[in-house]
């Protein structure tokens, strides 16, 4: 027996191409519209596009001001990512946290003060300071 369609099946895939060309401000009104597309930023910010892991980063921060009651969204599929094998994810993860802005974050974005990488190190005391500022 198939399984049901799920329309949202390539969205993920479909973002990252859309972050890749180009067109970061018409994510950014679907993600305003369409709350549900913050499952998707655990996946993008693992792409091996450097263009769209930025343009991810550079979403957050602008959702951040424009749908700041909804960015908290992402923060399930990102925690995971703290463990990540990469520590270019560890440190994207901790960075995005740190754009979220949830002081509830501190001691999940703490334990990467202590991960083996020190760039994830720093990423993660510049979160926690990025935190404690607002």
């Amino acid at each position: 027996m198939d399984a049901p369609y799920d329309g949202s099946a390539g969205l993920g895939p479909m973002i990252a191409d859309y972050m890749e060309n180009g067109f970061l401000e018409n994510i950014i009104d679907m993600f305003r519209h369409d709350s549900s597309l913050y499952r998707f930023v655990g996946e993008l910010i693992q792409d091996e596009r450097v263009r769209v892991r930025v343009g991810i980063t550079a979403m957050m921060e602008e959702l951040r001001n424009l749908d700041r009651a909804n960015v908290p969204a992402a923060v399930p599929v990102l925690l995971p990512l703290l463990g990540h094998d990469n520590p270019v994810v560890r440190g994207d993860t901790a960075n995005i946290l740190g754009i979220i802005g949830d002081r509830t974050l501190l001691q999940a974005i703490g334990k990467a003060l202590t991960d083996e990488d020190p760039n994830v190190r720093l990423i993660a005391r510049e979160a926690i300071e990025e935190i404690r500022q607002r």
